[in-house]
């Protein structure tokens, strides 16, 4: 386990699962503080950590101002942190779309 700034501590799994949230465009940075305790600053200090300097820009310039990350900004008709689109996981097993 590794303790970051904000003082949570964090698995190698959990770090990676952030980084892969924290890419996603529809996953809001409050979905993070939610299921992990850190704020939109411990999440970027934490990419800035983990990403090689050029792969942390992009995702900067990707994520800045972006509606969809930032919840103050997200229009009253998205209620939910994952898209419909996304599998169920139930049991550790990915359910079939029919």
């Amino acid at each position: 386990m590794d303790i970051n700034k904000s003082g949570v501590q964090l698995s190698v799994k959990d770090v990676d699962r952030i980084i892969e949230m924290a890419w996603e465009d529809r996953t809001p940075f409050d979905a993070i503080r939610m299921q992990f305790g850190l704020s939109e600053k411990n999440v970027i200090d934490l990419m800035r950590k983990e990403m090689k300097q050029s792969s942390f820009k992009m995702w900067r310039e990707r994520v800045q101002g972006r509606s969809t990350k930032h919840s103050k900004l997200q229009t009253e008709t998205i209620t939910r942190f994952k898209s419909n689109l996304q599998r169920h996981v139930t049991l550790n097993k990915i359910s079939k779309r029919g």
